[in-house]
């Protein structure tokens, strides 16, 4: 496999914007090296642990506990109906020194934290641990959303985010695997639900991959980009693009960024692809393909192609939408479906 093109000398406030604007994946090598998070960790786990605690304010959260057997992986039961380990209202205290605690015990359960907000959780952290994320955005683009993620030696199963990503290891080590969005039937997406905070899984065990029943993921390898993320290393994720994210030390922080710099007031494309099920990929395989024509005029080829031979008085919902026409557009919509 690739290994992911690294960038080196990027510090936390001199970001390249032309890395980001390729919304091709790359490695900032020692981006986040400065962070007091990762200095606490170069002197010992239990050191981390104690600098996390000092900003913990007791506010409970959701803890994934994955039993031995799982081998740290979360996925599911063997028919996908439900997932294959426990989530508990839980403490951050408690469970990082569950990790450590952990670290040294034969067949213990292994504990995951994702994806909580740290302002949520961990006020003032982000005023001594921050990056600058050069960004091209609109007005009423959402600002950046800083998540922390901690656990034991466990896997994050094959998966897309649709926001952009810079993913900071600041304690343990991280193995991220990463494929392109045109990937996704290489890469046999399971069920929109129950998922693990609704974001689709691949069914492909990485570890032991059953090429009979999925054969096409060897095509999925040719693809796939690895990063091996050090303490105070960084990731650019391209959003939609797929990453299989592997925790390899016994205890792992990471904290994530994401973004999207189009208007917040916008719907997400997983409520669009909902309104295609019901209205589209049902229909007549004839019928079905007429409407890639349809979307790709009025969608993907972009406005531009679809609207420039209308009046600009009468392109209404054809034009880029302001928050007053989406909220128009959401209003017919709505009234559509209830009828």
């Amino acid at each position: 496999m690739k290994t992911i093109k690294i960038l080196h000398g990027v510090n936390s406030h001199n970001i390249p914007q032309d890395a980001i604007n390729s919304a091709e994946p790359v490695v900032f090598k020692q981006l986040v090296g400065d962070w007091p998070m990762v200095h606490a960790g170069q002197v010992s786990d239990q050191t981390s642990v104690d600098y996390l605690k000092s900003f913990y304010n007791g506010n409970s959260t959701i803890v994934c506990k994955i039993p031995a057997k799982n081998n740290g992986r979360m996925f599911y039961n063997d028919n996908c109906t439900k997932l294959d380990y426990e989530s508990v209202k839980g403490r951050i205290d408690e469970t990082l020194d569950a990790i450590l605690e952990g670290a040294n015990q034969i067949n213990a359960p292994a504990y995951y934290i994702a994806s909580n907000i740290i302002d949520t959780h961990l006020p003032g952290f982000n005023d001594k641990n921050k990056i600058v994320i050069p960004r091209a955005k609109h007005p009423d683009a959402m600002e950046e959303r800083v998540s922390i993620w901690i656990g034991g030696t466990t896997t994050a199963t094959c998966h897309f985010d649709a926001l952009d990503n810079i993913a900071c290891c600041v304690a343990g080590k991280r193995r991220f695997t990463l494929f392109p969005p045109d990937q996704i039937s290489n890469l046999y997406p399971g069920p929109l639900e129950p998922t693990p905070g609704g974001q689709v899984l691949s069914l492909v065990d990485f570890k032991n991959p059953d090429l009979q029943k999925f054969p096409r993921f060897n095509d999925a390898l040719l693809t796939a980009q690895v990063a091996d993320l050090e303490p105070g290393d960084a990731l650019y994720i391209p959003s939609m693009w797929w990453h299989h994210v592997e925790s390899l030390a016994p205890y792992n922080i990471l904290v994530n960024y994401w973004w999207e710099d189009a208007p917040a007031f916008l719907t997400s494309g997983m409520n669009a692809l909902s309104m295609a099920m019901l209205g589209i990929r049902d229909k007549s395989p004839h019928e079905r393909e007429a409407w890639r024509h349809v979307f790709n005029h009025y969608i993907f080829d972009g406005p531009e192609k679809s609207n420039t031979h209308i009046p600009v008085e009468a392109r209404g919902f054809l034009q880029t939408l302001d928050r007053l026409g989406v909220r128009k557009l959401r209003a017919l919509l709505i009234n559509k479906l209830n009828r």
